[in-house]
């Protein structure tokens, strides 16, 4: 009876003790990054997707997960005390962190969208230097990883930004990884394939830039809407999963569009409708305005207020009037 009681205990812990389940496909099932849990909680399309597993075998190893794992409930308390693992990542603006509590939050994906210009990319650039910096200094002594969709990525701008911050220019870009998304599924594949980088380098933050532009390529037309939401929802919680297992942060930046139906006030909405509203902790307006002045307008979080700040973009990067 105990032998009993030990290997169901044994058989919740981890994804290798299922049963029935070969050890090839509970290893690719595990370098995808799911944990017995997140397996449970999966939808078979999604699994397959991510490990290429075959849709009968996912189906199979879901169902054994579910039998595995008991439904758990923690009270408030424990919650909140889980939150203070959570850190901070300085945007190098004081006016900018006041507005996000504090600056960009681990295991919370932070979404700032905007016209060109608006100073979405120059912020993702500052956070991969910013995030290399100590502790005491508004970094976490991480590296970065970037996914550039757009061809926007500029080394020697960081470079300019490190040498602001007092730090080697070439030892700073050789903690920042940088891949080149060719289309969504590239993109998607990065994503997925990033666990163990984000071991072996010690990685703190994941900058998307952009979120939307690869996938609006891809899927023109509303007859391909369906398609493209549904692969971008899957994207999206693939990017909260990586924040949440390795407590890092995932800032992403994504385009707008002009509503014709919006006659008064400003027509700029962001595009990847309720799927990335939903799926974003965080989300910010920049928008340009005099000189090097951008203002940042937060539009969406789930503890603080509605509220607004300028702050600067210069040749040293991300600061205050």
């Amino acid at each position: 009876m105990a032998d009993e009681e030990t290997q169901k205990e044994k058989r919740v812990e981890t994804i290798e003790d299922l049963q029935g389940i070969s050890e090839n496909i509970l290893s690719k099932i595990k370098e995808a990054g799911y944990d017995i849990e997140s397996v449970a909680a999966s939808m078979p399309a999604e699994l397959v997707e991510a490990t290429g597993i075959g849709l009968n075998t996912a189906v199979k190893v879901i169902a054994a997960a579910k039998q595995a794992v008991e439904p758990s409930y923690e009270d408030g308390a424990v919650l909140l005390d889980r939150r203070k693992l959570i850190e901070k990542i300085s945007t190098g603006s004081e006016e900018l962190n006041q507005l996000l509590g504090g600056g960009i939050e681990t295991q919370a994906i932070t979404e700032a969208f905007g016209r060109f210009g608006s100073g979405k990319s120059q912020l993702g650039f500052q956070l991969c230097v910013n995030v290399q910096l100590p502790k005491d200094k508004g970094g976490l002594d991480g590296a970065a990883l970037l996914i550039d969709s757009e061809n926007t990525f500029r080394p020697e701008r960081l470079a300019q930004m490190a040498q602001a911050k007092g730090l080697d220019a070439d030892e700073t870009l050789k903690r920042v990884f940088v891949a080149r998304a060719k289309n969504s599924d590239h993109q998607i594949l990065l994503v997925q394939k990033a666990s163990e980088l984000i071991k072996e380098k010690n990685i703190k933050i994941i900058v998307v830039d952009s979120l939307m532009s690869a996938f609006r390529n891809d899927y023109i037309g509303r007859g391909t809407l369906q398609v493209r939401q549904g692969r971008l929802n899957n994207h999206l919680h693939d990017l909260q999963r990586l924040a949440e297992q390795f407590n890092l942060a995932i800032y992403v930046t994504n385009q707008v569009m002009d509503r014709p139906d919006i006659l008064f006030g400003d027509p700029t909405t962001p595009v990847g409708g309720n799927i990335v509203a939903h799926q974003s902790t965080y989300r910010m307006y920049f928008r340009r305005s005099k000189e090097d002045r951008r203002i940042s307008k937060l539009v969406d979080s789930p503890s603080l207020p509605d509220g607004e700040c300028v702050f600067t973009v210069s040749t040293d990067g991300i600061g205050d009037l």
